[in-house]
């Protein structure tokens, strides 16, 4: 998770970690199935059923990782100086909530 910048400060709480990493398992495990439900001719609202599933996970894991990347990253950045990494990490913010409400 840590990146190769300037904001190499990424920590993740352990249980929230825990958290994100089991809706990203579950969701992937639930894609294959989906998968084979299309192989499978299933019907399309139990699969659409399981698709909506699949968003559901996708969305809590991303607002765990949002909230923590707030609560650290982002307060971090926040608490310098440096003008230009806060405007760089308020642009990071800004771009993936637009790309979420899509």
């Amino acid at each position: 998770m840590a990146r190769n910048n300037n904001f190499n400060f990424m920590v993740v709480i352990e249980s929230r970690k825990k958290k994100t990493l089991t809706n990203f398992r579950k969701a992937s495990s639930l894609l294959a199935k989906i998968t084979k439900m299309v192989e499978d001719d299933h019907y399309c609202i139990e699969v659409m059923q399981q698709n909506l599933a699949v968003i559901g996970l996708l969305r809590s894991a991303h607002e765990m990782l949002m909230e923590n990347h707030l609560n650290t990253c982002f307060k971090s950045a926040m608490s310098t100086k440096n003008e230009i990494n806060k405007k760089k990490m308020t642009e990071e913010i800004l771009k993936v909530t637009k790309l979420f409400n899509k």
